[in-house]
């Protein structure tokens, strides 16, 4: 079995993010049959016995989907509206392919401020607990509709960093539109290769291009990394996988497609 593969299997509480990178098509509408593939490998690990919450991105594409604009996405009360109608379309997409399975969902919409507040963040807590002890999946996105830099988390690799820590969780996945961590850009560098395995991120950061973002997504390679950073202090490793790939979840734990894992330092 794969590091990869030993890691899952050893893993009881995941959480799983899925960017918007992910979730979207070439035309930056959500991409049904990849998420429907996602839900459907949940759902394995489930019947396995394991716990997982998702951290999912897609309201602003989910929005623009719906009412087919994008005209004014510099004005940041248009993208918080995009937002607002999007997140109904998410989440009736998860509810959608979930019950297939009989499995619930609910939805948690967070801020920073809930996370630097000691009782929200333990209400918190209690939620993402009960929710997942009653066999429900918790899917967890920023409150984009009202978040402002004051109050705003930023992108969803650093929210799902900090539901991980908050819930105690064994392992994060991150999903994202390349394989894991390269060297360099492999968009703009075909021959680039991938780094498998990290233990030290302030080396790796000395070591590789980390620049470049996309249209859909907040953030790029460095929140990624960031994110590892932070699971990584709480001993939780955190492995970052094409998530565009049909049955990622299942390859990579049969070392049939790679990726990157984070173990922070030995």
């Amino acid at each position: 079995m794969s590091t990869i593969g030993e890691l899952i299997e050893d893993s009881r509480k995941i959480v799983i993010k899925l960017g918007s990178n992910t979730l979207s098509d070439e035309n930056g509408e959500v991409n049904r049959k990849t998420l429907h593939n996602i839900v459907e490998q949940i759902n394995e690990l489930i019947q396995k016995g394991k716990q997982v919450i998702l951290v999912s991105s897609g309201a602003g594409i989910c929005g623009v989907g719906a009412i087919n604009k994008w005209s004014r996405k510099g004005d940041i009360n248009y993208k918080q509206a995009l937002c607002a109608i999007g997140q109904v379309e998410l989440m009736m997409a998860y509810k959608e392919f979930f019950k297939e399975y009989g499995i619930h969902v609910g939805q948690l919409l967070l801020t920073r401020d809930d996370f630097a507040d000691p009782k929200r963040n333990l209400h918190i807590r209690n939620t993402l607990f009960t929710l997942v002890d009653e066999g429900v999946v918790p899917i967890v996105n920023e409150n984009d509709s009202v978040s402002v830099d004051e109050i705003k988390i930023g992108d969803n690799d650093t929210l799902s960093a900090l539901t991980a820590n908050l819930w105690n969780a064994d392992l994060l996945i991150l999903f994202s539109d390349i394989d894991g961590v390269y060297e360099k850009n492999p968009k703009d560098h075909p021959k680039a290769e991938l780094i498998e395995e990290i233990y030290d991120i302030d080396g790796l950061l000395q070591e590789i291009d980390t620049r470049g973002t996309n249209q859909f997504g907040t953030g790029g390679i460095l929140t990624k990394i960031e994110a590892a950073r932070r699971v990584n202090a709480y001993g939780i490793p955190m492995i970052l996988a094409n998530g565009k790939k049909m049955d990622i979840l299942r390859k990579i734990a049969d070392d049939a497609e790679k990726g990157t894992v984070f173990f922070g330092k030995a």
